[in-house]
């Protein structure tokens, strides 16, 4: 059964990374869903690192790579690593906690990785705070959209593994 369990929790995975491609408001993507799920449900914490990795890369093959990449994966690498606080604690309190620490963690990576890397705000301080006070309107759908796929993908898998037990073991 491991191999099912496996094999379920990396369909989730690409389902939710599959996602990203359809038409969806800016910011309201699964990407730190799909990092706190695997940090939380792999039991081979390189196996949460790299499925994850792999299916928002297969996803990002599609929509473009850009030259804040390395802010949006290593801050998706550490939301995988906040999902590794949620294998003993699948309940809904720290998993909301989970998700808007992650998104939260997004936010602030991803736009210290724009005001580093680009043009449109300048290399100071008010730079750096121009940069964060014009991302605050994405926030809001990196915030719910964080909640939205969490629930979505935590809650699925539990009932999933309520209808079929053997889903629970993780050695």
């Amino acid at each position: 059964m491991r191999n099912s369990r496996f094999l379920i929790i990396t369909l989730f995975i690409v389902a939710a990374a599959l996602l990203r491609l359809l038409p969806h408001p800016p910011n309201f993507s699964p990407i730190t869903a799909i990092a706190l799920f695997g940090g939380a449900y792999f039991s081979h914490r390189g196996l949460a690192l790299i499925v994850p990795l792999l299916a928002m890369g297969i996803s990002d093959l599609f929509l473009g790579f850009h030259q804040v990449m390395p802010f949006v994966y290593g801050s998706f690498l550490v939301a995988v690593v906040i999902g590794f606080a949620l294998k003993s604690n699948k309940k809904v309190l720290p998993i909301a906690t989970g998700a808007v620490g992650a998104s939260v963690l997004f936010f602030l990576v991803t736009n210290f990785g724009v005001w580093l890397t680009g043009t449109m705000y300048p290399a100071t301080f008010s730079g750096l705070i121009a940069c964060y006070t014009a991302a605050i309107p994405f926030f809001q759908n990196t915030l719910l959209s964080g909640l939205l796929y969490s629930g979505v993908l935590f809650g699925s898998f539990e009932l999933l593994k309520r209808k079929y037990p053997a889903l629970a073991v993780s050695s």
